[in-house]
């Protein structure tokens, strides 16, 4: 009888145990039962830039495009900028200064009326004329590559017609300025998040200057 409940004993020992593992209270991290699925994304997010376990640049260009608009358009079989596209680039252009340790490419696209061969040659006139025109904003060329054109062969819309919205640059993020004085191993959050540090240290300042006033 004494056997046969020691062996009980040590089964529910195991069943408990087995549970406790399970839910990460035995074998895991203090508190790890309390993390839910959007308690640790921010923090195993900044932990993966850091590390460089996340490709930065897409985080950069996910930013760059979310705060920016990155596509021009052109009239047909032309690749002059219009002022629609003027206004565009020079949105562009605000954001690329805050960030010169950044590289940008443009894309040139074209429709799917004429050769392929035409097609690839004015997709890249239009790259440039992009390229051409953030320089003149103060941007650095050595920053700006126009060396693709994707032509007629990544339409928005599949249509053998004419479509103003296939017409199109697209300027995205490429990556880093070649041994960048600030680009440090383990620094590209710093480069990423520098400007919203900036925002916060002037929002700061700010309330002690309005303080400063209310006292005199």
């Amino acid at each position: 009888m004494q056997a046969k409940l020691k062996l009980a004993v040590m089964l529910l020992c195991a069943v408990g145990l087995g549970a406790c593992e399970r839910n990460g209270t035995f074998f895991g991290e203090a508190g790890s039962e309390l993390d839910t699925a959007d308690f640790g994304n921010s923090t195993m997010n900044n932990t993966l830039i850091q590390s460089g376990d996340r490709d930065y640049t897409i985080n950069l260009n996910q930013r760059f495009t979310a705060q920016v608009p990155t596509t021009v358009n052109f009239a047909f079989n032309s690749s002059v900028l219009d002022g629609a596209a003027q206004r565009t680039l020079a949105q562009q252009a605000d954001w690329i200064r805050q960030f010169p340790e950044v590289r940008f490419r443009v894309y040139g696209h074209t429709d799917l009326v004429g050769t392929n061969a035409y097609n690839q040659s004015l997709g890249l006139r239009r790259a440039q004329a992009v390229v051409s025109f953030l320089v003149s904003q103060g941007i650095s060329r050595s920053r700006l590559e126009a060396m693709v054109s994707y032509g007629e062969t990544r339409p928005l819309i599949y249509t053998e017609s004419e479509d103003v919205r296939n017409r199109r640059t697209v300027t995205e993020v490429s990556g880093f300025v070649s041994n960048h004085p600030t680009i440090l191993n383990g620094k590209y959050a710093e480069v990423v998040f520098r400007d919203y540090v900036a925002a916060a240290q002037w929002a700061h300042t700010s309330g002690q200057n309005n303080t400063v006033g209310s006292d005199n």
